[in-house]
């Protein structure tokens, strides 16, 4: 093995004197590029994006924003980076000194006051203008503002999405306190297409970095990679132990807030075994080590529940790292993923060095943030059943529209044929100790017509399903009420697409 190294803006620079703990975020200010900026310190506030070349969907490499503050730098070895500084020099301008046109943007149009969060937003926002399918709608009108001619940006189909294709929800895990966000949606709005001689852009019809094993050892502390599944099995049987990470979205937190150590992480995210997406006859596989925006992009709807899960999912900077497996592995109570893949009757695929076996998920949580995943073991894939439900919906209550956690998470599957409910499905999250189904509600309503009465009926029993707590996300009674009224939600929904 080769002594592990990262490319930053064209040039490598090797990890070491760094501890294996270190974050990308650290990595980089160390070495002068101090535009990468902390915040939070735990993925809210995106001062500290960077960009990644990363295994591409449509094109042979995507540039991938993410929070460079969660990451440990010695997950990127062999990896390539750019930072905000990278971005003026690699533009077509080519030139130092020179802007990027997200940069150029941002300046003309007064997106940056202080300037602590403006280089975060610049990669965001570059990782949205190179992104391979985005391109500019045609049926666009003049904001009521009067923008929209020559001198601004017009909106899009919804305000959401400007006329060029900028889908703002790219910017949602980045946060400014002083231009209350309106010329940074200009900007955002106002960019065009890459022209044909910038280099990042050609640099997208290039495979990205292969990944390589690393053995990153230190004061008595371990980062390791493994190239197989095979292999990383069996350190895991040797040092059971270890702390397993992917995107890092929670274990950084830990590293950061709580100053955690661990003598050994054995990094997944770049298993080819873990990173594969197949429908069968029976069920789809999705691999544990695919982040949630690879995963959205490669199902493109056709799993309609987790489409309605994945914008709610955090920001797209987290999206960009977290995976199913880390979501599930963690065990929380209030990950968003679980209710949703219980409602699918999902199955989560356990690996270990003597074999696998399936374990439906209503089946692995056993209490606060435990399971029957044993030592040694890590989750491969998930498996969701196929036929899927027809009517589905997911139901998150939060403060915040986007980028919260959850105070209820509540999703839905049900079958209704000729006005009766044939099977329903319910997943809850954040009120138990465990994600769990709403066994009583599924009975209350199978079998019954898909009524307002019935719907009535069954929202009474699941405002009792769980064992709701308060705290300072919400009271217990908030919490109940909002179960019930998340069913009277979709029998609305539903009948008003019936009728509509």
């Amino acid at each position: 093995m080769t002594a592990p190294r990262i490319t930053v803006n064209g040039a490598e620079a090797p990890i070491s004197p760094a501890a294996p703990h270190t974050t990308v975020l650290d990595f980089l200010r160390e070495r002068g590029l101090t535009g990468t900026k902390e915040g939070c310190a735990e993925g809210e506030c995106g001062a500290c994006a960077v960009l990644v070349a990363r295994p591409g969907t449509n094109e042979p490499t995507d540039w991938v924003a993410v929070n460079a503050c969660l990451l440990p730098a010695a997950a990127l070895d062999g990896q390539e980076v750019v930072t905000s500084e990278g971005l003026a020099t690699a533009g077509p301008a080519g030139a130092p000194g020179a802007l990027h046109p997200v940069q150029e943007e941002m300046a003309v149009r007064g997106g940056s006051q202080c300037g602590y969060c403006t280089p975060g937003f610049v990669c965001s926002m570059a990782a949205e203008y190179y992104r391979p399918d985005r391109c500019a709608h045609t049926d666009t009108e003049p904001a009521e503002d009067g923008t929209g001619t020559e001198d601004g940006p017009q909106h899009g189909a919804d305000p959401e999405h400007g006329p060029n294709g900028f889908d703002l929800h790219a910017l949602s895990g980045n946060l400014c306190r002083c231009t209350g966000y309106r010329p940074i949606r200009d900007a955002a709005f106002a960019v065009g297409a890459p022209t044909a001689d910038d280099p990042l852009a050609q640099r997208r019809a290039q495979s990205p970095p292969s990944p390589v094993a690393t053995e990153y050892v230190r004061d008595g502390r371990a980062f390791l990679r493994r190239s197989t599944l095979g292999e990383t099995l069996r350190l895991l049987r040797e040092r059971p132990d270890a702390v397993v990470v992917a995107g890092s979205t929670d274990w950084g937190v830990e590293v950061n807030i709580r100053s955690r150590r661990a003598d050994c992480v054995v990094a997944v995210d770049r298993l080819p075994e873990l990173r594969e997406l197949r429908f069968g006859p029976g069920a789809v596989e999705i691999g544990a080590a695919l982040t949630l925006t690879e995963i959205e992009r490669r199902l493109d709807g056709r799993v309609p529940l987790l489409a309605e899960l994945f914008p709610q999912f955090a920001s797209r900077l987290i999206r960009n790292g977290a995976t199913l497996g880390g979501n599930l592995g963690t065990g929380s109570p209030i990950g968003d993923s679980p209710p949703v893949l219980l409602a699918l009757e999902a199955s989560v695929v356990l690996a270990d060095a003597d074999g696998e076996r399936q374990v439906p998920l209503a089946e692995y949580f056993t209490g606060y943030r435990q399971s029957v995943r044993r030592p040694g073991e890590l989750i491969r894939a998930v498996r969701v059943p196929l036929p899927l439900s027809p009517v589905v919906a997911f139901h998150k209550i939060a403060k915040r529209r986007f980028d919260d956690i959850s105070s209820v998470a509540v999703a839905f599957a049900l079958d209704v044929e000729d006005g009766i409910v044939r099977k329903a499905r319910i997943g809850l999250g954040g009120v138990a100790a465990t994600p769990l189904r709403a066994l009583a509600t599924e009975e209350a309503l199978e079998g019954r017509p898909w009524t307002a009465e019935t719907a009535g009926a069954a929202a009474r029993v699941l405002r009792a399903e769980g064992t709701p707590m308060n705290d300072q996300r919400a009271s217990a009674a908030y919490r109940s009420a909002m179960l019930g009224q998340s069913l009277l939600k979709l029998y609305a929904q539903t009948t008003e697409a019936v009728t509509s």
